[in-house]
């Protein structure tokens, strides 16, 4: 069925532009203008490409009942993702191509949107012992990871990099320091003191990103930063880009739209990986997306059972659900003037894309057709309740916010709404 989308308010993040159109979609591709079977009013709303979201944990397999593909690929439909991009810190790791078939497997059969997974960079995520690193890249992995659980031991690390290099494999790191971060909660400073709970410098992100700068330097590696949160990590990324290394860095929304002050009185759905930072942070990492320095924005969803949130700050699980809030969250920075919504959709759809070589994230024809239509401006307030996965861990519960989606398209066809 071919499907022409009238009076929409096309975001286009490749060509920076924002523009009232039609759009037309024929065999789930986007095309050129031509004869329409079915016709969609968007009645002057928002149609952009659909949001990649690399980063998200789906708890399958070993804790299915904190987050499945069905249900994640529920929320992501309501969310306006179409391909989630998931991590391999399941229980077990996703580190062999049998796992990693099984997910295939699972996600194609449950998912509603395009699920493409990740694979673990050492074997258990142990950091001790490389995975088999290409067949698990042709058994579908799109890039490899041990997530939070940093790789500590150099020469491991940059083993891994050089033969991930020889493969053209795509590395993601999580950029902390594993001696400083040991056992800590928060960000260093007087909050921390005040609330007594162990705390860790931003310098230990600055001077994870340090090593692995030099270890990309000297392999050549593809590299990506999974979250970048602190100021004084930019210089050290700003400075790689210059000199040309192929590194790419990402940040979670929380990080963008709270502040370690939101802890409040040790409120444990705001503890997440890395903790939140202070608002001079906070500020800086807009900046830094909105230039462009800092490449791509996900949600990092983690779902976490409320048996695992319910405890003293210091020993609940770290994490939250983000795959229903990220658009909405992320418009609180369009409504503040500080980045405009190609731009946006730029972090949010078309970088994801170009760094993990899929023709997703554009408005051109050719392009496949995984759309979302959006009001921008729609308030509410948000019932935790009320969101599609099975664990409810989100800090946005009770708070007014602003941006609904209306409908999601996967290759042409509808995942939700009317």
């Amino acid at each position: 069925m071919s499907t022409l989308f009238t009076n929409a308010r096309l975001i286009d993040p490749e060509t920076g532009t924002e523009r009232l159109g039609t759009l037309r979609v024929a065999d789930g591709m986007i095309t050129a203008d031509g004869p329409a079977e079915h016709t969609v009013d968007c009645g002057g709303k928002c149609l952009a490409p659909g949001i990649i979201d690399i980063g998200v944990k789906v708890s399958e397999p070993g804790e299915r009942h904190k987050e499945s593909f069905r249900s994640a690929g529920r929320a992501a439909a309501a969310g306006g993702v179409t391909t989630m991009v998931t991590r391999p810190d399941t229980s077990p790791a996703i580190d062999t191509p049998e796992v990693l078939e099984f997910v295939h497997r699972r996600a194609n059969a449950d998912s509603a949107v395009r699920v493409l997974p990740m694979a673990a960079l050492t074997k258990g995520r142990e950091g001790r012992e490389m995975t088999e690193i290409g067949f698990l890249k042709d058994a579908g992995a799109v890039a490899f990871t041990d997530c939070d659980r940093v790789v500590a031991n150099t020469k491991v690390f940059s083993r891994c990099l050089t033969y991930a290099k020889s493969l053209d494999a795509l590395v993601i790191a999580h950029p902390q320091d594993p001696g400083l971060s040991a056992g800590a909660c928060v960000t260093s400073g007087k909050f921390a003191s005040l609330r007594g709970l162990p705390a860790v410098s931003p310098m230990a992100e600055r001077m994870a990103l340090d090593r692995d700068m030099a270890v990309v330097e000297m392999t050549g590696a593809r590299y990506h930063a999974d979250q970048i949160t602190s100021a004084r990590a930019l210089p050290a990324l700003a400075r790689a880009k210059r000199n040309g290394l192929d590194v790419t860095a990402g940040i979670g929304i929380h990080h963008l739209t709270l502040n370690e002050l939101d802890v409040g009185d040790y409120r444990t759905f705001f503890k997440i990986k890395p903790p939140l930072r202070a608002e001079d942070d906070r500020m800086a990492m807009v900046e830094a997306l909105a230039s462009g320095l800092i490449d791509i924005l996900c949600s990092m969803h983690t779902p976490q059972d409320e048996e695992s949130k319910r405890l003293p700050y210091e020993e609940a699980a770290s994490g939250a659900v983000a795959l229903q809030t990220l658009l909405p969250a992320a418009m609180r920075l369009v409504h503040a003037g500080q980045i405009d919504l190609p731009t946006l959709w730029r972090a949010l759809s078309l970088n994801p894309a170009r760094r993990l070589g899929l023709p997703q994230g554009r408005l051109s024809p050719g392009a496949p057709a995984d759309l979302v239509l959006f009001d921008p401006d729609a308030p509410f307030v948000l019932d935790r309740f009320t969101l599609l996965s099975k664990s409810k861990n989100t800090p946005f519960d009770g708070q007014r916010m602003e941006g609904k989606v209306l409908g999601t398209w996967v290759a042409g066809a509808r995942v939700f709404g009317d």
